[in-house]
Order: C-alpha cells, then structure tokens, then sequence
C-alpha cells in the first residue's frame, strides 16, 4: 500500500499526504476528546479536593453542559471533516473557481481579471461556509445554550446578527484581499515582504479600530458609570503605569449570560471592556424581577434579547472584579500582549517565505484540480491552509503551552498586587456562572486548555481562606 502511493505521480502523494494528515489529526482530536468524555460521565460526585469550592447541584450542572457540548462538538467535527474531504475528492475548489469565472464573464471581465474572479470566489466560498454552518450554529445557540440557560437571543435576533457578521466580514476581508493579491502580483522578487508588512499593518489597524468601531455594530458599549469601581479601576491602573483612558461596560447579557473582560489599544491609549454579565451590580440577569430602564435601542435590545430569570446571583463583586483586572493588567505589564504579536509576525514572516519558495511549483495546484491555471488566492489556500497543516498543528501546540505559561504568571501579578484572595473567589465564581467543569483528562487539557484547569490556578495562589 505504501509502496503503491510512493509509486503515484507526485501531485497524487501531495493530495492523499493532505487528506491523510488532516484525517489524522481528525482522530487523534476526536480520541482526546473520547478521554475527556469518559471523565465526564465517570465523574458523577464532586471530588473531596473540591467539596470546599463547588456544590453538588452545579457540579451536576457543568458536568451535564460539558458532556453536551463535547456530544455536539464531536457530530460537528465529523461533519466538517466529511465535507472538506468530499471537496477536495470532488473537485469542489477547481468548480467554485470556474463558477466565479463564470459569473465575472458574464460581466464583461476576463480570465485576465484574476482578482476579480478571485473576490466572487472568496464570497462564494465564505458564503457556502456560513449557509452549511448555520444549522449547527443555530443548534448551538438554540438547544445547547437554550437548554443550559446561557442563551439570550431570540431567532429574529440571531439570524439577522449572523447576516451583520456576514456582510461586516465581506467589507474587511474583500478589500484587504484584493490588495494582498495585487501586492504579491506587482512585488517582484520580494514580494512576500511587502506582503508581510501589508498584512501587519492591517492587523495592527483592526485591532486599533475593533472595540471602536466594529464592534458596537453588534453590541452596545457604555462608558462605566462614575462610583467606587471606576475610581479604583483608574488607580490601580494608574499604580503600574497602564495609560489607561477609557472603561467601558459592554451589553453582553443580550446575547449570551457568559462574562469576559479584556483591555485593547496601543501605546498610550488603553481602554478597559467589562462583559455586563461580569459585573454583579450591573448584570441585566440579577434584575429580571426589576423594572428595565428605558433602552434608546428598544428594538434591537427590548425586543430581541431574553430577560431570563436566574437562581443565583451572577457575576463578581467589585473587589473580585479588581482582581480580575489585575491578572489582565499583568498581561500587559509582563509584556505578554508584545510577545504574543512578535511571535504572530514572525510565524506570518516565515510563511510568507516559504509561500515565496512554493508558489511556483505547479504540482501544488495539479494536485487540487488546477491543471491549467495558478491562480494566487487559490495559491495562498493550498498552502497555508493544506500545505503548512502539519507546521501549524505544531506551532498551535506550542503557543497552548505558552498562554498556560503566561496565565499562571499573570495569576501570580494578582497575587503580588495583594489579589490573591480576590482572584480566588473570583476564579471560582466565574466557574460557576459559565458551568466549568473542574476535572480535565491530563493528555486533553495538555492539548487543548489554554488556561490552566481551575485547580491548578487555585493551588498556584496559594491556600487561602474562603468564606
């Protein structure tokens, strides 16, 4: 058998070498996540090292919503799987080109329009992606979120906000595509430079605009009100130096009741962004009794988003939510935020040099159907996406091991802040509000977890007392 492929032209060894890594690695996720499953339903009763920090009923809880959510993960990753092999078996990439020259034809552009015929490809593909991944997304949202109590979303919500998405996404990706492939096509001999720094700078320019700009166009934000948390978000800012100028609250409870926070901007103008969810003194679901003040918004918010009456009190006290704070500060102040960018650009530099080296073997382009054409876009997919597979899988890995890294320093800056005990209760009610379950397979979490598992956490700071 391995003698036969060895035996094959090699175009034929470079697609079965493509589908047959992409088939292991398929496995080797699907066996891990087999590991994890088998915890969760083995580990029916809260362990002894944990009856201090979670209760039975949402022990119970998280480890039913984990199971779904792994149940599901593994229907739709086989999916996913079985259609990317029948599109590459079936010639799905050469006829998509061919129906994007098609219709490019037909309005008066030529094959000499390469990258016109390479826009309507993109948007043809991006939108047969969004049309076959809305029924697991819509099952998502509606049966799993829905029937955990995380949903917020109405249908009339959720399908016109995937539409926002949709066309939000088209007007980024198809300019900065059209010129990257007109970069690569008049940039000579170093071309995969100018590629390089044309690829940085938009990268540095959306992460600038995103919070600003993109973002309110699906939720609203508002600056946090003046009182004590805002007061002591700014001086403990202000303690390590973080420039920061703005705190805002984002409407996250409209669309989902998990929390988040993180910070954004360069150089000297930081901005703060807290999920509502995480606030307890803020979120919209410890007031589902109370009357709602009056929304300018009323029709995209009143109308559209759940007000669901919860058991439990959600989100962090302030002095918890400082403590949050203080771990996402210490990113920025252990210099995390740069080090994550320079090891982005220069795996981005680096593959835009080996792109340069391949883009000229025309066997690349045979073994996917492109007989008589190279054409750049479809240049750029074969090898990034398929051709570096193997690279990426590793270089994944690797920066997993590093955000564990980087998370447990982060934890210990808390910690010397004088957070330790707030972060602590924090992590755990954090837990609690987004059903975390706090029992991992050692061989998943190493793989997957990009934060270190709760225990782990918890034991790094140290034994304090909870009350």
């Amino acid at each position: 058998m391995v003698e036969s492929i060895f035996d094959l032209p090699v175009e034929k060894q470079i697609f079965y070498a493509v589908l047959g890594f992409s088939w292991t690695v398929y496995l080797w996720e699907a066996y891990l996540s087999s590991r994890q499953r088998r915890i969760y339903r083995s580990t029916t009763h809260v362990p002894q090292e944990l009856g201090k920090i979670m209760d039975s009923e949402t022990f119970e809880k998280s480890r039913l919503y984990q199971l779904d959510k792994s149940n599901f993960s593994f229907w739709s990753g086989l999916y996913s799987e079985t259609e990317g092999t029948l599109i590459l078996l079936l010639g799905g990439i050469p006829f998509l080109w061919g129906v994007a020259g098609s219709v490019t034809t037909r309005f008066g552009f030529g094959s000499e329009y390469e990258i016109t015929q390479s826009l309507v490809f993109l948007t043809l593909a991006t939108l047969f992606s969004a049309l076959t991944g809305l029924p697991w997304s819509l099952y998502n949202t509606f049966v799993i979120e829905e029937k955990h109590g995380f949903n917020q979303q109405t249908l009339g919500f959720f399908l016109k906000d995937a539409v926002k998405k949709f066309v939000v996404t088209q007007c980024i990706l198809l300019p900065v595509t059209s010129l990257l492939l007109y970069i690569i096509k008049i940039g000579g001999d170093y071309f995969f430079i100018y590629a390089w720094l044309f690829t940085l700078a938009v990268s540095l320019v959306l992460v600038t605009i995103y919070a600003d700009y993109i973002a309110p166009l699906f939720d609203k934000f508002t600056p946090l009100p003046e009182g004590e948390l805002k007061t002591d978000i700014e001086t403990m800012a202000k303690s390590i130096s973080f420039p920061l100028t703005k705190v805002y609250v984002v409407e996250g409870s409209k669309r989902s009741s998990h929390s988040n926070a993180y910070f954004y901007g360069f150089f000297k103008n930081k901005r703060i962004v807290l999920f509502d969810t995480l606030l307890e003194d803020y979120s919209p679901l410890n007031k589902s009794g109370e009357p709602q003040p009056e929304q300018p918004e009323s029709d995209d918010t009143s109308s559209e988003a759940k007000a669901k009456p919860k058991n439990k009190k959600q989100g962090c006290n302030n002095p918890e939510i400082l403590a949050v704070l203080g771990h996402e500060l210490g990113h920025w102040k252990l210099g995390h935020t740069v080090k994550n960018i320079v090891i982005s650009q220069m795996n981005s530099f680096l593959c835009f040099s080996l792109f340069a080296v391949l883009i000229g073997r025309k066997e690349l382009f045979v073994a996917f159907g492109f007989d008589d054409s190279q054409p750049t876009l479809i240049g750029l997919m074969i090898i990034f996406q398929f051709i570096f597979s193997p690279y990426n899988e590793l270089l994944s890995f690797c920066l997993t091991v590093l955000s564990r890294r980087f998370e447990f320093q982060a934890d210990a800056f808390a910690r010397g802040m004088g957070k330790a005990s707030e972060l602590y209760s924090a992590l755990i009610k954090l837990n609690k509000d987004n059903l975390g379950f706090p029992v991992a397979d050692w061989l998943f979490s190493m793989w997957h977890y990009s934060h270190p598992p709760l225990l782990e956490r918890l034991r790094a700071l140290g034994n304090v007392k909870q009350d």
